[in-house]
């Protein structure tokens, strides 16, 4: 039982890598029990251990090379709850009170689909009596039952999401713990001098996570959005303020670029020789969207005797099903030949700053050109520039345009 009365809930959500080992199940239990010593209601959400989840997967394939997306939620699913059991039980070590719940357990309702479920409501009744009850309730990420009464899980990176959604049904707070200290200018280990951001918006932070940056869930920042729920990224093994994630700073952005990622595991798509007239690219990707399959960057050529090339971009995951689907619908319309290429990435730059400051689109692409980097492809938002790049010319491209932005430490931004 906790001393005095238990404030809002604060949602703590700890990912794979903060769980790995015995020793840092221990720790991830300390920080636990010390909030809730602390008069904190505590909700901990805690992801599969280590590499579980793609180990299980790979079990799964060398026994059935395609296997039916419920069985592989069903599998997928245990990772989380063997974590919660082992956190459950080590807070009991440290005198705390602590009742494992898997994601249905917790009252988490998601649409039919399934490996990339959607949350369709959470009744958080159970959790709430755990928590007058002076309990610390642990609740296994990534997954929830359908309508069906069937096991789905919320896609990569799901148990950010289950965290939000949470924080959200419960009127609390959420702090999202992984192995670094909060939101970087780009990813320290390929960019050295890459600095924590103390805020950032949640629409730069979806922009940032949708683009390769992994210290938030893009789905989870939405929902976040949607419903207001205070989000910080920390550190579990060492204290510190993390990163906010705000509805926005309430002053004017001093630079255009707040931050930059490296996203290399994409794959490009191209459809050759389409027939050029209304409703064909409707068609192509009608087909994806039902796959259902997530296209980023668009690219049509000038048409040439009534045909005319499309190319887009897919995360590698989707890369050999979106192949299959834009080759038979391309084969239904009279097209030409669907080719899949691998050795890409893509190289984005956020920032809220980018709406009111011109000239950002052009000393990206001249500073990529000085680097003699050739651009495959270019997406672009208010907020966003994103180049497809060859993958070997990634790394280099990505700290290019970190340095030419004055996002270093103690770098100071380069003129115009």
């Amino acid at each position: 039982m906790s001393e005095g009365s238990p404030r809002s809930p604060v949602v703590m959500k700890f990912g794979g890598s903060s769980l790995a080992t015995p020793e840092r199940v221990r720790v991830v239990a300390e920080r636990i029990a010390r909030r809730h010593r602390q008069g904190d209601a505590v909700v901990a959400v805690v992801s599969a251990q280590g590499d579980t989840t793609d180990e299980l997967l790979a079990r799964l394939h060398e026994l059935a090379p395609d296997p039916p997306a419920r069985e592989v939620d069903m599998l997928l699913a245990t990772g989380e709850q063997q974590s919660a059991a082992l956190v459950a039980a080590t807070l009991g070590t440290f005198g705390v009170s602590a009742v494992s719940l898997t994601g249905w357990q917790a009252g988490i309702v998601t649409d039919p689909s399934h490996r990339r479920a959607r949350i369709h409501g959470i009744a958080p009744e159970r959790i709430r009596r755990l928590l007058a009850a002076g309990h610390v309730v642990v609740v296994a990420g990534f997954q929830g039952l359908n309508d069906l009464g069937d096991v789905t899980t919320l896609g990569r990176g799901g148990s950010d999401l289950t965290a939000v959604a949470l924080a959200a049904s419960l009127g609390g707070t959420c702090e999202i713990y992984s192995d670094v200290d909060g939101v970087y200018t780009a990813d320290p280990r390929i960019v050295p001098d890459a600095h924590r951001l103390e805020t950032i918006s949640y629409d730069e932070m979806m922009e940032l996570a949708a683009l390769g940056a992994q210290v938030l869930q893009a789905r989870a920042v939405e929902h976040a959005w949607q419903h207001g729920v205070e989000v910080q990224a920390r550190s579990t093994f060492a204290d510190g303020p993390g990163t906010k994630v705000l509805a926005g700073t309430g002053t004017e952005r001093i630079q255009p670029v707040t931050g930059t990622a490296l996203d290399r595991s994409v794959a490009r798509i191209l459809c050759e020789r389409v027939p050029d007239r209304p409703g064909i690219a409707a068609q192509i990707f009608d087909a994806l969207a039902e796959g259902p399959i997530n296209v980023d960057v668009i690219v049509q050529s000038p048409s040439h005797e009534g045909r005319t090339d499309i190319a887009f971009t897919v995360s590698e995951e989707d890369a050999l099903p979106a192949e299959e689907i834009a080759r038979a619908a391309v084969a239904r319309l009279g097209g030409g030949h669907v080719s899949r290429d691998a050795d890409v990435a893509k190289v984005s730059l956020v920032g809220a700053g980018m709406v009111s400051r011109p000239g950002v689109a052009s000393r990206v692409f001249r500073t990529l050109a000085d680097e003699g980097v050739n651009i495959i492809a270019i997406s672009t938002s208010e907020i966003k520039i994103s180049c497809l790049v060859r993958r070997e010319d990634g790394q280099r491209s990505l700290q290019a345009v970190h340095r030419a932005f004055g996002l270093g430490e103690g770098q100071e931004e380069q003129a115009e």
